[in-house]
C-alpha cells in the first residue's frame, strides 16, 4: 500500500471535507441574524434562534472534519475516528484550526507507524482496525495535547490579555493593529480568542473602541480572500475555492470569520499573513477614527447603532482591499493540473457498498 506523504495533498483533502461545513453553518448563522437581528443569540425558542443554532453546532464540528479529512488521506479510513476526537481536543483546549491540523498530521502519520511497527498474532489482525489503531492513536496524541499544550495555551492567552490590557493608556492605533493582527492570524484558535477576550472585557468596563476594531478585525478575512478570489479566479484558485469564496464573502459581513478557514488551512503560509495585514490596518484605523461599538457582535447588523459608523465602513473597505491585494500578489499562478488538486480525494457514490442481509 503506498501512501503520499506530501503536505499539501493532505491539506486538501481535509479542506474538501470541511467546505460544506463551514457553508452550511455559516449560512445558516447569516440567515439567522437576517430574520432574528443581531442578537438572535438571546431570542430563545423563535425560529431565527433555532436557525441560528444549526450553524452555531454546524460550527463546532469545523476543526474535528478538517482534523478527520487530513488524517484520511495520511493512514485512509483508520484516520476518521481519531482524527475527528482529536479535532475537538483541539477545540476543547482552545487550539484552532491550526491545533486541529497539527493533530491530525500527528494522528495520521502515527497510525502509519502503528501499522508498520505494531505486529500482531494472525488471530488478532482484524482487532487492529477497530480497536488498537483507533484507541493508541487517541490516547497517545490526544494526552500529548492535554498534558504538554493545554497549559501553556491557557498560561499564553492570560498573559498576552494582560500585556494588551498595559496598552490602553498609548496609543489607540497601535493598539488596534495589534488586535486587528491577531484576529487575522489563527481564525479562532488562542490568539484570536485572547484578542476577543480582551475587547469583551474593555465592553464590560464600558470601553468600546476595541470592541469595534475587534468585529472590523474579524470581518476583513473571509471579505479580503474572496474579493482576491473574485479578482483572479481561476488564474490562481481551484473551482472549489471559488465556490467557497462566495459563501465567504456574506459570511464575511455577518462576522463570521470561520468563512476563511478553508483557504488558510489550504495554504497558511499566504492566506494568514494576507488577512493579517488587512485585519491590522482596518483595526487600527477603527481605533484612530474613534469608532466605537456597545456589541460584541453582528457584523454589518449593528453599523446604523456604531460610534462613527461610517469610519467603520471606510477601515473595514480599506482592509479588505489591503487583504485581497496582499493576497492576491503572494498567490502563484496555477498549473492546469492543480485545478483539480485534492478532488481525486472526494468520496464519490459509487466508492460505498451497501449490502443488507
Amino acid at each position: 500500500m503506498a501512501y503520499n506523504l506530501g503536505f499539501k495533498k493532505h491539506m486538501l483533502t481535509g479542506v474538501s471535507y470541511m467546505i460544506p461545513v463551514v457553508v452550511a453553518g455559516g449560512l445558516c448563522m447569516a440567515i439567522a441574524k437576517i430574520f432574528g437581528g443581531a442578537f438572535v443569540a438571546n431570542a430563545t425558542q423563535t425560529m431565527p434562534w433555532f436557525i441560528n443554532q444549526l450553524g452555531v453546532l454546524a460550527m463546532g464540528l469545523v476543526v474535528p472534519v478538517l482534523t478527520a479529512g487530513v488524517a484520511y488521506s495520511i493512514a485512509e479510513r483508520p484516520g476518521i475516528t481519531p482524527g475527528l476526537i482529536l479535532g475537538f481536543v483541539a477545540l476543547d483546549i482552545k487550539a484552532g484550526f491550526l491545533g486541529g491540523m497539527l493533530a491530525a498530521f500527528l494522528v495520521g502519520y502515527l497510525i502509519l507507524a502503528i501499522r508498520r511497527y505494531l505486529k500482531l498474532p494472525s488471530s488478532m489482525q482484524g482487532l487492529m482496525p477497530v480497536l488498537f489503531i483507533p484507541l493508541l492513536s487517541t490516547l497517545i496524541v490526544g494526552l500529548v495535547f492535554y498534558l504538554f499544550l493545554g497549559k501553556p495555551l491557557a498560561i499564553t492567552q492570560a498573559a498576552v490579555i494582560d500585556w494588551m490590557s498595559g496598552l490602553m493608556g498609548g496609543s489607540r492605533m497601535v493598539l488596534g493593529v495589534i488586535i486587528g493582527a491577531m484576529m487575522g492570524f489563527d481564525l479562532g484558535g488562542p490568539v484570536n480568542k485572547s484578542a476577543s477576550l480582551f475587547s469583551n472585557a474593555m465592553l464590560a468596563q464600558g470601553i468600546y473602541g476595541p470592541e469595534a476594531a475587534k468585529i472590523v478585525g474579524g470581518m476583513v478575512p473571509p471579505i479580503g480572500v474572496a474579493l482576491s478570489v473574485f479578482i483572479s479566479r481561476r488564474k490562481r484558485y481551484t473551482q472549489a475555492e471559488i465556490e467557497a469564496a462566495k459563501a465567504a464573502l456574506p459570511l464575511g459581513l455577518c462576522f463570521i470569520t470561520e468563512g476563511v478557514l478553508p483557504f488558510a488551512a489550504a495554504d497558511p503560509l499566504r492566506v494568514i499573513p494576507a488577512c493579517m495585514a488587512g485585519a491590522a490596518s482596518a483595526a487600527g484605523l477603527s481605533m484612530l477614527w474613534n469608532v466605537t461599538s456597545t456589541v460584541p457582535h453582528g457584523g454589518i447588523f449593528v453599523i446604523p447603532i456604531m460610534g462613527h459608523p461610517w469610519g467603520f465602513v471606510a477601515a473595514l473597505t480599506i482592509g479588505s482591499l489591503i487583504t485581497a491585494a496582499v493576497l492576491t500578489l503572494l498567490k502563484p499562478v496555477l498549473k492546469a493540473s492543480d485545478q483539480l488538486a485534492g478532488a481525486e480525494d472526494e468520496p464519490e457514490i459509487d466508492d460505498f457498498e451497501i449490502s443488507i442481509k
